[in-house]
């Protein structure tokens, strides 16, 4: 099994529940934007992102640390974005929570699109090719999340 070929899929399945949350947030209705369908695809990206995350932390990262231990730097830089992506998360959450207006929820997920990106295109272009030799004795949904 290719780990780089899991990590792309993961990152663009992401990708793409990003995109369908902003859409969720642009077809909501201007007097109501807190719609169900914000809540629903809000909750699934935070929950699918912070999963993916909590993973690579957990499972990949180490891996990655024990057999290619000049890349540990690379690695706490990745697990600070983690943190950073978390506290954006939470802002999110806790707008769409109080149902914030359409152009305050727009701000946060433009942040969070914004540092995910980057994060995903720094992330691919420091690891894809380690974690292509990469032995890691586990499922990929538990190092990479469930998506």
């Amino acid at each position: 099994m290719a780990w780089s070929h899991e990590l792309r899929r993961v990152h663009e399945r992401l990708r793409e529940a990003l995109t369908v949350t902003r859409e969720a947030l642009a077809d909501g209705v201007p007097a109501e934007p807190a719609t169900r369908d914000l809540l629903l695809f809000c909750h699934g990206f935070c929950a699918a992102l912070t999963a993916h995350h909590e993973g690579e932390d957990r499972e990949l990262f180490p891996a990655i640390a024990e057999q290619y231990p000049q890349l540990r730097d690379t690695l706490r830089y990745l697990q600070q974005d983690h943190s950073m992506i978390a506290h954006l998360l939470g802002g999110l959450q806790a707008a769409v929570a109080r149902a914030a207006p359409p152009e305050e929820l727009n701000r946060h997920l433009e942040g969070v699109a914004a540092i995910m990106e980057s994060h995903f295109r720094y992330e691919e272009r420091q690891l894809l090719t380690v974690v292509e030799t990469l032995t890691l004795p586990t499922d990929p949904r538990t190092a990479l999340g469930p998506l």
